[in-house]
């Protein structure tokens, strides 16, 4: 996991090619103007969604996890906490292997305030508990950089 501010994330050039081009995005465009859905960057090895939702108490929520893409969130607008563990400390309960996604569930290890200009990066070690109202239901526009990680 990185965790760190949009200014920062240059620093973490170099530790795989399709990471890199994501970062050269992010830099590049930001992420105000994507549009709701998929957004291409480099077909399925960069790829980013962007939705909106309203957080909700954390025992309304699920950690995930994924084995073939590492995750980077951006809040655009609103605030969130995201809860983190790793992955060999969870119960795997699901898993849908044909859109990368583990179901699981455990203990939180850290919690991480989510907020414009900070920047998560969920490799496939790491499950996330997503939506998390910091404090009450608050609306937040996300978006979700998708990359593909040679494991």
């Amino acid at each position: 996991m990185i965790y760190t501010d949009m200014e920062h994330l240059g620093t973490y050039r170099g530790i795989a090619p399709a990471l890199d081009t994501a970062i050269a995005y992010l830099q590049e465009h930001g992420v105000g103007g994507l549009t709701a859905g998929r957004n291409e960057v480099d077909g399925d090895n960069v790829f980013i969604n962007r939705f909106a939702y309203t957080t909700m108490p954390e025992a309304e929520t699920a950690f995930e996890a994924h084995r073939r893409y590492l995750d980077i969130h951006l809040v655009v607008e609103g605030e969130e906490l995201i809860g983190i563990a790793p992955i060999g400390t969870m119960t795997v309960t699901g898993e849908d292997v044909e859109n990368d996604g583990i179901d699981c569930t455990g203990e939180t290890e850290a919690w991480l305030p989510m907020a414009p200009g900070k920047v998560l990066i969920a490799f496939p070690e790491d499950a996330h508990r997503v939506k998390i109202q910091k404090n009450d239901p608050c609306h937040v526009e996300k978006a979700v950089v998708k990359v593909l990680i040679e494991r």
